[in-house]
């Protein structure tokens, strides 16, 4: 069965691992997956993000999630914001400032995929993938 949307999937999984205080969640790689987890990553959202192969010979991106010292998830929530079904596009005075710079944006530009601070630097709009806060 096909995925119509992997990058929702993607979403869902780490949400739900969150959720369950799981330490890791295994999630089947691509590109833009990965550019995803770097941003997180980078953002401090998330502790670190490998490639993994499974048994199967398949590989697999494993995300190491990030808890405070209360045990409570770093990510609250993270949504899915442009869908296959409707593609959301911002221009770069558009993009949105999520929890007044608490949070962040995920855009992918034609620069690559970026947060929504590199994009206001960098003076470029794009498809807006997702919110995390």
């Amino acid at each position: 069965m096909s995925m119509t949307d992997p990058i929702a999937d993607m979403l869902t999984r780490i949400r739900n691992a969150c959720a369950s205080h799981h330490r890791r969640v295994d999630i089947p790689v691509s590109r833009v997956k990965t550019e995803i987890a770097r941003i997180l990553k980078e953002n401090n959202f998330i502790q670190d993000y490998q490639m993994v192969d499974s048994d199967d010979g398949k590989h697999l991106l494993r995300v190491r999630l990030k808890y405070a010292g209360t045990g409570q998830s770093v990510i609250r929530s993270l949504e899915r914001v442009s869908t296959p079904g409707l593609r959301r596009y911002v221009a770069v005075n558009k993009i949105p400032r999520v929890r007044n710079g608490l949070g962040l944006a995920i855009l992918s530009t034609s620069q690559g995929m970026m947060s929504d601070r590199e994009a206001r630097q960098a003076r470029t709009g794009g498809e807006l993938i997702a919110v995390v806060w």
